[in-house]
């Protein structure tokens, strides 16, 4: 009878079963494919790579080979995956725009920093770098742990000795289970005098604090250039593993012959492609959000500085539109930083004197060991070289012994008896060929057994001194930064907050406001100059009842006070009132400003600096007048401000900014008027109900104020149509 399969079959757990399947997946992905070590900086496929092109002898020095044939040996030997990860790797490393130092010399189509996708494997080549040269330094002296492949029959190394600290160098990125990591790549010499603080500090044995290498690791440098907003988001990263970090194109602004301007993008922000930035600004200029933009292409070429061309119309501002394609295109971009690496076989998140050091500690066990290699080599030779200075010193009776010797075996059984030499020694001496017999040999011998002992006391004195271990690390990182350092590329700016109100052009615009309180804001352009006589433009379209109770000049940028009749005061800059056509009736006041109920607007005031040293005055319908710095309305919250305390029944009509020595009219209801210099007002405090302007009679209320200076008239309306001009001077 056959065995049923199902006999086999074994119950488990499957809650258990899938929680340990997804941890051993997710710690896989995290472990051995997404995410960099913090060592040398290279995830598994890249440490792969790498070493596939020394085992095939395609170092710096060289020709290039076949990528088809890097990908093979790499796939075929160390990493069991899909050739489409090991050639993307390898096109990466490649890639100048896309690593600040490439680790491979590529030769054919590595694609193109616009995003363009590489040739295909058959059609390229590449080799391995001078630099990456300096990360596989030493790999045979026993530097690293070797570990078996996925087949068990060759070894690959655990890590790379690499020689500078590649992990923010060439920075990295990564998603993987759960995690992901995103490390900016820095400039060589930074981070290179970066180990260099450390090591000194470890020497004089003081503790390195992070705010040492601030200074000295001014922030990431990427390979695009491109400028950096500020250093606060460089700094949060740098202490905490995490942080966010702006990045800006840069731009020229240049005028045309025709008396237009363009805007050149010089620098893009990095892995920011040149085609979609074009595409989104054609977006934005159909879908109107962008007025003014004329012409866009693409300026690239072997002979062009810049890389996007834009033209503006000659009306607009070219800095204002700049300043939009800040907002809302690639031209500024945010890195997010996470400093996310594999430290000792776990993921965790270093801060930027965390990963320095680490590697100062790979660097030091890299060192000790290539020491102890070289040592014990040195000493191997010293060794053999004692054996065979000393058989020259009794050539006569070694020859005799060897010639009487029966074979090799007993010639050199022969020679330990007699002369004491270890088994090592006699074996080289019955190798010597009669050469070294000479004068001259025999010279040569001694001078390579002095050299040895020379080096032979260099070493242990390394290892020996942690303080002379430290200093041959940094004559070797410093070595590495005159040989391949380069200049930044990134550039700082410290307008880190970029103001909506640099979005807006400052032009002048008009303001009208209904009695029942609509406003809205219009461009002096919707007005044309008409002769006398003109029948007029209409204004705004207005419903039965409501009339333009206040139309006024400003600019978009100047802050416009609104007082209301219940006495408080809103602040809003012109252009946050909703632009609307001519004819258009406007936004509703409350929609603006948190008005009560029953609170309406009964004066506003324009003015640039609310700071500004001049004097504020205040009038109620009871005849109180308050004069009031205008510096106490500087921080008007968005919920309002109290301008003066009211009494029961009185509100707040009218608010004027003072000159000094100008006089003030108070004009009633019933026709009586009052004279007095602002000066006869003392100064009261901003939430004071003020002094008495003018006393009333029975029935009576103020229904305007009015400023006056020398020699001017004042011309007075009734409410049904008379009119009288009068001096001012007759009001006392």
């Amino acid at each position: 009878m056959e065995p049923n399969i199902f006999d086999k079959v074994q119950d488990v757990d499957l809650k258990k079963t899938m929680e340990n399947a997804y941890i051993d997946y997710a710690m896989s992905v995290i472990v051995s494919r997404a995410i960099p070590d913090v060592r040398d900086g290279l995830k598994p496929v890249q440490r792969r790579v790498l070493y596939a092109l020394q085992s095939l002898g395609v170092t710096p020095d060289k020709k290039t080979k076949k990528c088809a044939t890097i990908v093979g040996e790499t796939m075929g030997k160390y990493h069991p995956h899909g050739d489409s990860s090991i050639y993307g790797s390898l096109v990466y490393m490649g890639q100048p725009w896309s690593m600040r130092h490439v680790l491979i010399d590529k030769q054919g189509n590595f694609g193109s920093e616009d995003g363009d996708s590489p040739a295909a494997m058959r059609y390229t080549e590449a080799k391995m770098s001078r630099l990456a040269g300096e990360m596989l330094a030493g790999i045979n002296k026993n530097t690293v742990d070797f570990m078996p492949n996925f087949s068990n029959e060759y070894e690959e190394p655990v890590v790379l000795p690499s020689r500078f600290p590649n992990l923010l160098v060439n920075g990295a990125t990564g998603i993987a289970v759960g995690m992901s990591t995103n490390i900016p790549p820095h400039n060589l010499r930074e981070v290179i005098k970066g180990v260099d603080c450390i090591i000194d500090n470890k020497i004089a044995g003081r503790k390195t604090e992070i705010e040492e290498l601030l200074p000295i690791i001014q922030g990431p440098d990427f390979p695009t250039g491109a400028t950096i907003l500020g250093k606060r988001g460089i700094e949060e990263a740098y202490r905490t593993g995490r942080g966010k970090i702006k990045m800006r194109a840069i731009c020229e602004i240049e005028p045309m012959h025709n008396g237009k301007n363009r805007i050149l993008v010089k620098e893009l922000p990095y892995l920011v492609y040149r085609s979609r930035v074009i595409e989104k600004i054609a977006e934005l200029v159909k879908d109107k959000r962008i007025d003014g933009i004329t012409y866009i292409h693409d300026a690239a070429g072997k002979n062009s500085k810049a890389k996007i061309a834009i033209e503006c119309r000659k009306d607009v501002n070219p800095h204002v539109i700049l300043n939009q394609l800040y907002k809302h295109t690639q031209l500024q971009e945010t890195f997010g930083v996470i400093m996310l690496c594999i430290v000792r076989g776990e993921p965790k998140i270093l801060n930027l004197l965390e990963i320095l050091e680490e590697f100062l500690a790979h660097q030091i066990q890299v060192v000790t060991r290539r020491t102890q290699y070289d040592l014990q080599k040195c000493e191997d030779r010293a060794h053999i070289l004692e054996g065979l200075l000393k058989a020259l010193d009794h050539i006569d009776e070694i020859v005799a012994i060897i010639r009487a010797a029966k074979n090799v075996e007993e010639a050199k059984q022969n020679l330990i008896t007699r002369f004491a030499f270890t088994e090592v020694q006699a074996q080289a001496i019955v190798d010597m060929r009669l050469r070294a017999l000479t004068g001259l040999e025999r010279e040569r011998l001694e001078n390579e057994y002095q050299d040895l002992l020379a080096k032979i006391a260099y070493y242990k004195e390394i290892l020996g001194d942690e303080r002379r271990l430290l200093a041959v690390i940094k004559e070797e990182l410093d070595v590495i930064a005159d040989k391949y350092g380069e200049d930044r590329k990134t550039s700082f700016s410290y307008d880190d907050i970029l103001d909506a109100e640099d979005l807006i052009a400052d032009d002048d615009v008009v303001i009208t406001s209904t009695s029942l309180g609509y406003i809205k804001r219009m461009s002096p352009e919707n007005f044309r100059q008409q002769n006398r006589g003109g029948k007029g433009i209409k204004g705004m379209q207005t419903i039965e009842k409501d009339y333009i109770e206040d139309l006024f000049m400003t600019t978009n940028h100047h802050y416009i006070m609104f007082f209301t009749n219940m006495g408080r005061v809103f602040r809003i800059k012109g252009y946050e009132i909703p632009e609307a056509s001519r004819t258009a009736r406007g936004t509703a006041l409350v929609n603006l400003l948190s008005l009560q109920e029953g609170e309406k607007v009964n004066a506003s005031l324009c003015l640039r600096d609310p700071k500004e040293e001049q004097d504020l005055i205040l009038t109620t319908k009871s005849g109180m007048v308050k004069k009031t710095a205008l510096s106490e309305y500087a921080n008007v919250r968005r919920n309002g401000l109290i301008a003066i305390s009211l009494k029961e029944d009185d509100q707040l009509i009218e608010a004027k900014l003072l000159s000094k020595d100008e006089n003030i009219i108070l004009v009633t209801k019933k026709g009586m008027a009052i004279q007095f210099n602002e000066k006869d007002v003392r100064r009261t405090g901003r939430s004071s109900m003020g002094v008495i302007g003018i006393r009333l009679n029975d029935g009576d209320e103020v229904i305007g104020m009015q400023k006056s200076s020398q020699g001017e008239n004042m011309l007075v309306v009734s409410e049904k149509g008379y009119g009288k001009l009068t001096e001012k001077s007759a009001f006392k």
